[in-house]
């Protein structure tokens, strides 16, 4: 198979070679890109190799042979695959590969497709980076932790980050992976957060597309350091306890001239019917799930980023873009498939062997599709027909919930759907909630400056909606910059506004995210039962003309809260809410506690239930509920069940029966026991 010593043995070099041809492999980036190997003469190097089939001729250019065109030829073998040994070379030797012209006229110089590190931009260059560097992880209490513990019944608060933009130095320049990692672990840490989720971090060329149009798949952006850098930011975090998820982009990519855009010449990566090969609103070009290299290539960058980065879960971008053939296309733009629908049935399939292979590999890491849509079992197994994902984001919640905190509560009682539609589909999937970058951009306003009213109402109405999806079925993901109360829409030129904390209500706020998250891990009614009707009951899901829901969470051994939410300005002392069985409740979170810049209103005494019924409930309580906030409730004492009346006893012992009964004063519970004495 090769003449040169490689880490892949032969035999797993053939299989791997045949995978790929196959559209199979899973760990293609193992035999293609640059590898160190040694010659038959036993001279060090590295091998370069790349899928270009129909390119007429490859060279290899770079920093060691001055970019010569002609000076290292590549030699063409099985599969449309070149290869070129060059000896001497050094770690961060810039190289690209040049794809000959057919006519003659030129070439087109490409970064390699599996190339570990690239130059900073703008430089376009591949960087000569061997992974095995020896970095040494630390992280084998986490993957032992991991194992043990599904995310299904665990709680999942991510705290999603734009490590660009998260935060800078005093001149507005980027942090390194490791200076991020000094000030982004204990934060996150501190902040009660159980997942970072990173926007890309696969090399990219234009800061403005924050990742999501990249020119690197199986390499980490140059921006913030070298690739062991980004070990270490993830190994660091993995320490304190704290699992990444990374964003991945298999949908489509950029048109720039170096990447993979008409690699050897013609269409290679993406499909070449543009009905189906581009996104005209994006700029961008859509891989051929159909072709079996190109599969090889995104399968295999999934599994990359999963085993040498010990990524916890991969979040694919734009799943909606790829399983529908008419996606953000007109009439006449788009070719329907065999059958005569808008499926894409390529990209199904891949995402049903991607995910399968992925799980058999790391049965325990996270699978989640971002997927706009009603398309039905994205998270169901595969062998029921299913995408295979594990979890999706809840993109109908957060278009919903976002629509629903802009409107002056005047108008959220005519809007009321908005907090109660989800319900509807909460468990038809493993959802995740997002509150996401997506919804804080381009003039979308912050978290913050989505509400209406004054700025107490404001900060008031980011506490009760934050409560209202901690308290909601699903998991959670929130964007970085809610938890300061930011004024401004995320820009990702500059860092967070961190300078608000200067003042009194930006940092009660930072403390209301920190007390709502620790109380969120705590208490399991909150994510014991996340997909089943079996954790969420409604107490009251229609009083539109209050602005307020309630209802009760439920973890599997049966403790429940009452959650009580009040989306309007309107103070309302004895709102009357059903509650599941008499006792004494007391307030165990209220949003509107001064520690977090409320006015401190609610109930501060524990309160005893009353036999009103209420909600479809026996028992219920009067609560003071202050305006725009949310209050949970637990059960402190549980009123004893009092057993029935013993039955009618017989005839030879009714006269003793009788005289036990009238010297207990007719007491049910005494009765009870002076018959169990009897027996």
């Amino acid at each position: 198979m090769s003449k040169y010593q490689e880490k892949l043995s032969s035999n797993d070099l053939f299989l791997e070679l045949e995978a790929f041809s196959e559209g199979r492999s899973t760990h293609a980036w193992k035999c293609l890109g640059a590898h160190p190997v040694k010659d038959e003469n036993g001279v060090e190097g590295y091998l370069f190799r790349v899928w270009a089939p129909n390119a007429p001729k490859v060279t290899v250019i770079g920093d060691f042979n001055n970019w010569d065109l002609e000076a290292t030829p590549m030699s063409k073998v099985e599969g449309g695959i070149w290869e070129a040994f060059l000896p001497g070379l050094n770690r961060y030797d810039a190289y690209q590969y040049a794809i000959h012209k057919a006519d003659g006229s030129g070439f087109v110089g490409k970064v390699d497709p599996y190339g570990f590190h690239a130059a900073t931009r703008p430089d376009v260059s591949t960087k000569i980076y061997d992974l095995d560097t020896g970095y040494q992880w630390g992280d084998q209490d986490w993957f032992t932790f991991r194992s043990k513990n599904p995310p299904y019944r665990r709680p999942m608060n991510i705290y999603e980050c734009h490590l660009g933009s998260w935060r800078r130095t005093g001149e507005g320049e980027f942090l390194s992976y490791r200076d991020i990692t000094s000030y982004l672990v204990p934060y996150v840490k501190e902040m009660g957060f159980t997942h970072v989720e990173l926007l890309p971090v696969t090399e990219h060329p234009l800061d403005a597309s924050w990742g999501y149009q990249c020119t690197g798949y199986f390499a980490a952006t140059s921006r913030f350091g070298t690739p062991d850098d980004l070990k270490y930011l993830i190994d660091q975090l993995h320490q304190a306890g704290v699992g990444v998820i990374m964003d991945w982009v298999p949908a489509h990519f950029p048109r720039d001239a170096f990447g993979l855009y008409n690699f050897d010449g013609t269409p290679t990566y993406e499909y070449a019917d543009p009905r189906k090969g581009e996104h005209k609103e994006w700029g961008t070009d859509v891989f051929d799930f159909g072709r079996p290299e190109v599969r090889s290539f995104l399968f295999s960058s999934a599994m990359f980023w999963l085993e040498e980065y010990h990524m916890d879960g991969l979040r694919v971008d734009a799943v909606s873009s790829m399983l529908y053939l008419d996606y953000n296309r007109k009439a006449g733009e788009w070719m329907p498939n065999i059958n005569g629908g808008h499926e894409n049935l390529e990209a199904i399939k891949f995402f049903q062997d991607l995910n399968t292979a992925v799980f058999a590999a790391h049965p325990d890491v996270l699978m989640i599709a971002e997927e706009s849509t009603a398309w039905p079992k994205v998270t169901k197994p595969v062998d029921d027909g299913g995408l295979g994902f594990n979890f999706k984001w809840n993109m109908g919640w957060m278009n919903d919930i976002c629509h629903y905190i802009k409107l002056d509560p005047y108008f959220r009682q005519f809007n009321h759907r908005d907090i109660t539609f989800s319900l509807m589909y909460a468990f038809s999937e493993n959802y995740i909630l997002p509150l996401s970058h997506d919804e804080v951009v381009h003039m979308k306003g912050s978290f913050f400056g989505k509400m209406p009213g004054d700025n107490p109402q404001k900060f008031a109405g980011v506490r009760a909606f934050y409560t209202y999806m901690m308290t909601h079925p699903g998991k959670k993901l929130t964007f970085m910059g809610a938890e300061l109360g930011q004024w401004n829409e995320w820009h990702y030129e500059y860092s967070l506004d961190w300078h608000l904390l200067q003042y009194a209500p930006h940092r009660q706020t930072q403390d209301f995210f920190k007390a709502m998250n620790a109380f969120y891990l705590e208490n399991s009614p909150l994510w014991d039962q996340d997909d089943s009707w079996q954790g969420f009951q409604w107490l009251c899901a229609d009083d539109n003309n209050a602005n307020t829901v309630a209802f009760l969470r439920w973890d599997r051994k049966g403790t429940p809260l009452i959650v009580l939410c009040n989306f309007s300005p309107e103070h309302r002392d004895g709102y009357r809410v059903g509650a599941p069985f008499g006792g004494t409740w007391a307030v165990a979170f209220n949003t509107d506690d001064p520690a977090y810049g409320g006015e401190g209103l609610g109930d501060k005494a524990p309160i005893k239930t009353e036999k009103i019924p209420c909600h479809d409930q026996q028992q219920s309580l009067a609560i003071d509920l202050p305006p725009m906030s949310a209050v949970i409730l637990h059960c402190v004492r549980k009123n004893p069940v009092r057993k029935p009346k013993a039955e009618k006893a017989p005839a030879k012992k009714a006269a003793s029966k009788a005289k036990s009964e009238k010297s207990a004063g007719d007491k049910p519970k005494k009765a009870s026991r002076s018959k169990k004495t009897e027996k």
